[in-house]
């Protein structure tokens, strides 16, 4: 856990300035995401066919709760960067990557994705690994 407001690191950047960073990363690409999801990508709610989903309406609906869920998460982590809904960024985003080669795009855009797992994973190890069940929830 960052032990003070204005913590420096090696090279005398604040931690608080990178922890910033890292709230704005991680929302910015949830955001980004929610909104195509509230939109209905197309190839979105196409890939749904691959895990027995054939109802483009019901895929079209899923993918709509999705995206408040990732717009609520984003919104979230800039208030407060809540250990719980960062571990289910870095899981949803790891997901999210590795759906694209499963679905038939090449792997490198899984790798390309890297950064959407990465980014709240690097902040939930920031702002400190839990180490009860009650501080998954702060």
């Amino acid at each position: 856990m960052i032990q003070q407001e204005n913590q420096k690191i090696s090279n005398g950047v604040n931690t608080k300035h990178i922890e910033w960073v890292l709230r704005i990363s991680v929302a910015g690409e949830f955001i980004g995401h929610g909104v195509f999801a509230l939109q209905g990508k197309k190839d979105w709610i196409g890939w749904f066919s691959t895990f027995g989903i054939s109802d483009a309406g019901l895929a079209t609906q899923i993918l709509f709760f999705v995206g408040l869920l990732d717009i609520a998460l984003a919104i979230l982590i800039l208030m407060k960067p809540v250990r719980i809904a960062l571990l289910w960024m870095v899981f949803w985003g790891f997901w999210t990557a590795l759906l694209r080669p499963i679905v038939g795009m090449p792997v490198w855009d899984f790798v390309e994705r890297s950064a959407n797992w990465g980014a709240p994973l690097a902040l939930l190890l920031m702002v400190g690994w839990p180490r009860s069940l009650k501080e998954w929830f702060r």
